[in-house]
Order: structure tokens, then sequence, then C-alpha cells
């Protein structure tokens, strides 16, 4: 068997063709123009090859939550405007105006140490019960303090709040996006972005779309309450080692899992240093499974650092097969309910030692 470099062990193949027509999804949804977030590495995927493939769509600009990860993407030649998503700390502001990114101003003292500063682009962040970052929808003084500031502010560009159940409770949407608007009747005037939707937001409608919506987890395929993504990333494994054991033979550590008859175990060159969670016991959680030879079969026993088993019954299977963790008939949302999180910490858990396969054009 020959095998490249990139696949002897385990790999994620990401879909950019996928990436892009989910974008297609929550543009067409929505009717508002895209700020996708790529923070986090894309969500793991790799935020320069994933900003490049969704130029295609002309969005307003990218969201990042560092500086130094806005950096990266100047360095990759992006132009367009990126906003820094964690709130502006005063003594923080270096990073931003060297690499021309736009802050996301929470509170009256970092607007005011922003101002004294730069006259460079800034967004103003609402609280409206995400209760994270912002200035609090009720917190009048505060409120007051950032409208005087905000009057001649040339910089500001943009405000924004963030839903904190829109996959799970349109009610709350609403009540959100109402304490949203009675917040911008306090203020001195309306700013050229206003913005609050999420991926499932975005995916409801205009309703709550203002001028640019936000997607993050649906662009890489997970599921945000709406309609079904396009799989985006595929985590892939070689079998390392094949064994037959008897009923009663222990796997892996802690001797949790027991054959309950005659089975191949085979290992997989995976684990939780690749971003599969240990996830030992998981109360009510389904059974992990993961894809061999097109058919699922079920991880036996603990996860381990850099290898997983599997019992593969009396099915064929040989060093070199590849198993798909998920992206194939255990999707990513599945494979992140077995082990009791969720599509976010699966993708963004990728490890660093997994080389990342594009299909189609970066």
């Amino acid at each position: 068997m020959t095998m490249s470099h990139d696949t002897a062990r385990a790999w994620v193949d990401i879909d950019l063709g996928a990436l892009v027509a989910n974008a297609r999804m929550v543009a067409a949804a929505c009717g508002a123009r895209l700020l996708p977030m790529v923070k986090a590495n894309g969500y793991g995927l790799g935020a320069v090859a994933v900003s490049r493939a969704l130029e295609s769509l002309d969005p307003w600009g990218f969201g990042v939550a560092t500086a130094a990860e806005g950096g990266e993407l100047r360095a990759a030649g992006c132009t367009r405007p990126i906003l820094v998503a964690t709130p502006l700390v005063p003594g923080a502001m270096d990073g931003l105006l060297a690499a021309d990114l736009r802050p996301s101003i929470g509170d009256p003292e970092a607007l005011r140490a922003w101002r004294a500063r730069s006259d460079r682009p800034f967004h103003l962040e609402i609280d409206t019960g995400m209760a994270r970052a912002g200035i609090r929808w009720d917190d009048r003084e505060a409120l007051a303090a950032a409208a005087a500031l905000l009057g001649e502010a040339g910089g500001w560009e943009g405000v924004f709040t963030h839903f904190h159940s829109a996959d799970s409770d349109p009610a709350s949407v609403a009540c959100q996006w109402e304490r949203f608007r009675t917040v911008l009747e306090l203020l001195p005037r309306r700013p050229p972005l206003i913005h609050a939707a999420n991926s499932a937001a975005s995916l409801r409608g205009p309703a709550f779309a203002g001028d640019l919506v936000r997607p993050g987890i649906f662009l890489y395929g997970g599921n945000a309450g709406g309609l079904p993504p396009r799989p985006v990333a595929s985590l892939r494994a070689r079998v390392v080692a094949v064994r037959r054991v008897r009923p009663g033979d222990p796997v892996s550590y802690g001797a949790t899992w027991r054959a309950p008859g005659p089975t191949t175990i085979a290992t997989v060159a995976v684990g939780y240093a690749d971003g599969l969670p240990r996830a030992a016991e998981v109360a009510a959680a389904p059974a992990r499974l993961v894809e061999l030879g097109g058919r699922p079969v079920p991880i036996a026993g603990r996860v381990t650092m850099d290898m997983t088993m599997i019992a593969t019954g009396d099915e064929p299977v040989a060093v070199g097969d590849v198993v798909t963790v998920f992206g194939g008939i255990v999707s990513l949302d599945a494979q992140a309910r077995s082990a009791g999180t969720i599509a976010y910490e699966l993708l963004t858990s990728l490890g660093a030692r997994l080389p990342r396969r594009y299909v189609g054009a970066i």
C-alpha cells in the first residue's frame, strides 16, 4: 500500500466548495451581507484558506477573536475590514492599530481610550442578555456616557449585539432584538452598520439581519437549528494495528470496556491530542461510532492520546484501512453529541499535527 506523508496517520479533508455553498445558503436566507467569523483558525480548518474561499461571495469583512488572528489574515494579503470580537482592553491597542483592525468596544472607558488614541473605525457592542461583553441594555448611566462620547466620534462604524439562544428559543431572539432597538434609539445617531445575527438567527430570515450577519458554525458544516449544512470537514485516520480478542477481554485504559464476545479490535491512529475527545463515560449519550468500510463501528474503551480502538466484529479490517471519525456517515454533530460536546468544540480542538487537505481553490 502506498500513501502520502500527510495521510500516513491522521488528517482532515476540507471541502471549500461546501463551505462556500453553506455561506450562499446563509446569504440567501437573510438577504444581508456577510461578516463571516473565521476566528480560532477558521474554526480549526485554516483561517487563511477559509477567508480566501469566501472572497468569492464579496463579504464585507471577516471576524476574528484576537489581534494576532487578524494579523495573520493581513499577512496573507487580506485587505477587507477585520473585526476583533473580543472586547477592547485600553492597554492592548497597539496590535489592532498596527494591523488596521476594527475593535469591539463594550464599555465607556475603552471607548474613551480608543477615541483619544485613534479616529479609525470601531464597533460598539451592546449586551442584550448574553451577559458576556458589551454595555448592558439596561445600564442607562453607561449608555449615556457612551452616547456622549459617540456624538462626534468619526470612527464609529457599527453597533452590534449577540443572540444567546437563536438555535433553540425564537422568543429569546425577539426579546433581545427589541432590547437592541431600544438602545439604538438612545444613541446619538445610527452608524452605517448594525449587526446581530449569528448562523441560527441568519437562517431564520431577514427579520434580525440588520446590515450584516455573522455566520460561524453553519459555514463549517455544523447544524444551527435551521437548514442542514453541507459537510465541510472530514476527520480521517489509518488503522495501524489489528488483533482478535476473546469474550471478557478488556480494551484500553481502566478496562472500562470488555468484549461481549469474540471480536476484532482495530487500533486507529487518532486520539484526544488530535481533537477526538476522551469522553470516558457520558451519561445518556448515544454510542460513539466511526465509519469503516462504509459502515458504522463502535469505539471500544477509552480514547487515548494518540490512538483509539474500535470493535469491528467479524468484518474484515487491515492495517492501512481508512476510518472516518466524522464528516461521512457519522456526522460532525452526531460525533459531538456522542462525546457530550458540540460541533464547535470538535472543530476548534483539531490538533495542529493534523494535516489539512483542501478540495477546491484556496
